[in-house]
């Protein structure tokens, strides 16, 4: 978009929210880069220039500007939605992989030559891996600047910075501000944050509007005990990050999702909050799915009554894909149950002082020497659950936000005990395809039949056509016909 002058300046002079994150404004007198929605009076179109990115905007020598903080964006939609090789490349770096592997390490993911990755990501982006690496890490810095104590030589390194020197000069020159400077002008933290040592608080920026009851209510609703809970107004869930371990804790704000980090080691802050974003579907755009979804007629009224629905996500693919074997054909309470003896028997303790978590959620390795006869589950589903998790230990399977979800989903299917439901929900959750869709799940076809739509399998994902590319959107509305708690915030802690 950011190629489309006229429109760009349309939407900075509106100051219109929804495009936060799709593109950036740089203004040539100034030498700042903003959001489309800054408060300030907009610069004159001469002035203006249109970047796809942050890292754009700093390689080109522009400012980040400190009234807006364009670099507190929610990501962009389009590397959500898209699955070719440079929004996998993007969802990577989001995730830490260039900081912990290099860029020879994000060309191995991907099977491209690091030469292919510059290339790519320098046309459409206008910024090299490294140059969009660098711009998480002072994202990721300022955040541990503003919202805890630590001293900043703990911070340089945690955000993934190899030396002090480029720490403090990276932080002066995207924004204008000594570390020192930046700290001095951050708000107070919240007192009981500021007096829980090894926590960080942080506000999770997505596009309005969001509708969080299907979104908790679904965490809620299929929490494991020991991995997940409602507590307190905010879901609770342990995480396994590459340097240690963590606990999260989300709730739902009219602005934004306050989210309260505990990491046993801080370098894990990156990983850890793009887990979070794709476990609550942050970077959608919801004005462009409801927008398609109300073409329908008989989906409108669902759309208009509760707009911004998303698509509840993972944070770890591999879990969900046990998850969602343990739940063939079973209540969401058998679900829960069965998972929760795996966690027993089989996953990590962890101590959760603020809470009732007690284990991480067991890892394919560990998962796949287990005795089948322990397992309470017809002998079909053994061999299912048991085929799973020794593809996913040995690498044969790979599930995340690197994989071609058309080639994931033929490698499930292949799976003795994987047929179109379970590899659908694997493809909506834990590979984040906003098009998967469920038209044999029993919830949508009931749905579908109370609202005159076709009730059949086939007929159904025929008028479905319509909906493409937002399917997995559409699923989320007719499940919200059904009166289960899955669409429902808890009133109380469970």
């Amino acid at each position: 978009m950011h190629t489309e002058t006229e429109r760009c300046v349309r939407a900075v002079q509106s100051k219109d929210a929804r495009f936060d994150g799709v593109f950036f404004t740089a203004v040539r007198t100034t030498r700042i880069y903003c959001r489309p929605s800054c408060p300030v009076v907009p610069p004159k179109p001469e002035n203006m220039e249109f970047h796809p990115s942050a890292a754009s905007c700093q390689r080109a020598g522009f400012r980040a500007c400190k009234r807006c903080r364009p670099d507190t964006s929610p990501g962009s939609p389009e590397w959500h939605v898209r699955a070719d090789a440079v929004a996998r490349a993007m969802r990577l770096i989001q995730d830490g992989v260039v900081d912990r592997e290099g860029v020879p390490g994000l060309a191995r993911r991907l099977g491209w030559s690091t030469r292919q990755i510059e290339r790519q990501l320098l046309a459409e982006l206008g910024a090299g891996p490294l140059a969009l690496a660098r711009a998480q890490r002072a994202q990721t810095a300022r955040v541990l600047i503003e919202t805890t104590p630590l001293p900043m030589g703990e911070i340089a390194f945690a955000a993934g910075f190899s030396s002090i020197r480029t720490f403090n000069d990276t932080v002066r020159e995207v924004f204008a501000l000594t570390p020192g400077e930046l700290r001095a002008r951050a708000a107070r933290p919240h007192p009981r944050a500021a007096a829980t040592p090894g926590v960080i608080s942080l506000r999770l920026p997505f596009r309005a509007p969001l509708e969080p009851s299907n979104l908790f209510g679904h965490l809620a609703a299929t929490a494991v005990p020991g991995v997940e809970e409602w507590r307190d107004g905010a879901y609770r869930r342990t995480l396994s990050l590459p340097y240690g371990h963590g606990i999260v804790a989300l709730a739902p704000r009219a602005d934004h999702i306050a989210c309260r980090l505990s990491l046993t080691d801080p370098r894990d802050l990156t990983h850890a909050i793009s887990r979070c974003r794709r476990l609550l579907d942050l970077d959608a755009d919801p004005v462009a799915v409801d927008d398609r979804l109300r073409t329908d007629p008989l989906l409108a009224p669902l759309v208009d009554a509760a707009p911004g629905r998303r698509v509840p996500g993972t944070v770890d693919p591999a879990e969900f894909a046990v998850r969602a074997v343990l739940g063939q054909q079973v209540s969401t309470a058998a679900a829960r149950t069965h998972a929760a003896r795996l966690v027993t028997a089989h996953g990590t303790p962890v101590d959760d002082p603020e809470g009732g978590l007690t284990h991480l959620f067991p890892g394919p390795e560990a998962l796949a020497a287990l005795d089948p006869e322990s397992l309470a589950l017809p002998r079909s589903r053994r061999t299912t659950l048991l085929t799973l998790v020794r593809a996913l230990a040995d690498g044969s399977l790979t599930l995340g936000p690197a994989d071609d979800r058309e080639e994931s989903r033929a490698k499930l299917l292949a799976l003795p005990g994987f047929g179109p439901w379970t590899t659908e929900i694997i493809a909506m959750r834990a590979l984040g395809d906003p098009d998967a869709f469920l038209p044999g799940d029993l919830g949508v076809r009931r749905a579908a039949e109370g609202l005159g739509l076709p009730g059949t399998p086939a007929a159904l994902t025929a008028r479905a056509a319509d909906w493409r590319p937002w399917r997995a959107y559409a699923v989320q509305y007719l499940w919200a016909t059904d009166d289960h708690p899955i669409n429902h915030l808890p009133a109380e802690e469970s």
